[in-house]
């Protein structure tokens, strides 16, 4: 990272993750070398993340040839005028690096669906049951296993106008 003072911790990124409204995960379309990216609704178990989609699709395709990924979110984005008269921009970001798995059992599918839902409509749980018995059969369900730590960064100012460094919470 080239601004040490920006880094935060793996469990700051995480919860980073666990905050943004949704997640870009990123693939290569190893078919025409072209990058590809969506926006996603990820729920996290631990440092495994689940998400859903029908059963067909570019992303299904892409995923098929090479399952790695990376994932990125951010919140808290503010556009300000700094202290010092500069344009720029006060934000929290993570970054995460994977390998994405095509879950087949029946069970582990519920997991994962049941973390999206607790995450996503949690007052909603009373119809879960019935939401499974009437789509797991043709809804995929991925999980993505961490490669690497996931790594946090942000940019924000204190109450005294200068930035703050690393480990300083405002």
């Amino acid at each position: 990272m080239r601004k040490a003072n920006r880094e935060m911790s793996e469990e700051w990124a995480l919860d980073i993750f666990d905050k943004a409204p949704y997640i870009t995960v990123s693939m290569v379309d190893t078919k025409d070398s072209m990058p590809y990216a969506v926006p996603l609704s990820l729920a996290r178990i631990g440092k495994d993340f689940y998400f859903h989609c029908a059963l067909e699709g570019k992303k299904n395709d892409i995923l098929k040839v090479n399952a790695n990924v990376c994932l990125i979110a951010v919140t808290k984005c503010k556009p300000l005028v700094s202290p010092n008269n500069a344009f720029t921009l006060e934000f929290k970001s993570a970054t995460a690096f994977g390998v994405v798995e095509f879950l087949e059992d029946r069970n582990e599918k519920i997991v994962g669906l049941k973390a999206i839902c607790e995450r996503f409509l949690p007052h909603h749980m009373h119809s879960f049951e019935q939401a499974i018995e009437r789509s797991l059969d043709r809804t995929a369900v991925y999980r993505i296993r961490l490669t690497q730590k996931a790594t946090g960064k942000r940019k924000q100012y204190g109450k005294d106008g200068k930035e703050l460094e690393y480990g300083k919470m405002e």
